[in-house]
């Protein structure tokens, strides 16, 4: 795992749990609040990504975790992490697409979600056949 993934796997998986945190506590200031925040169906809306959030986070620090104790399964669960963190930021931006609410400070942290994984998810594939390939041929 490169150093640059390591760093993007705490530095996101860090600030969803601290959003969520944020969130529960109302502690983001109002000028900074989503178009029609007050609105019951976009809280929901929303909170509708937390389980998939803080699942990212889990499988992001599972990684790493495996990574460091050189267990080569960190590979799976840095592409589920990767795979899931683009997918929410995918849903995020076709939101506001949809809405037509084109507010920087919304979208640049979720096209930031959803674009950063896939540079990551081709080469981590290709890391795992290469290395499938390499223990089919020391176990013949």
């Amino acid at each position: 795992m490169s150093k640059t993934l390591r760093m993007l796997f705490l530095g996101t998986d860090f600030f969803f749990i601290l959003y969520w945190l944020v969130t529960f506590f109302h502690l983001i200031p109002e000028e900074y609040l989503y178009q029609d925040y007050q609105n019951e169906l976009l809280v929901i809306w929303n909170w509708s990504f937390f389980p998939l959030d803080i699942l990212i986070s889990i499988t992001g620090f599972i990684s790493l975790y495996l990574f460091k104790i050189k267990n080569e399964k960190w590979r799976s669960f840095a592409l589920v992490s990767l795979t899931l963190t683009s997918c929410s930021g995918l849903q995020a931006i076709a939101f506001w697409t949809i809405k037509l609410d084109f507010e920087l400070m919304w979208w640049l942290p979720n096209l930031f979600l959803l674009l950063y994984p896939l540079y990551f998810i081709p080469k981590l594939i290709t890391s795992k056949q290469q290395n499938v390939s390499l223990q089919a041929k020391h176990n013949h």
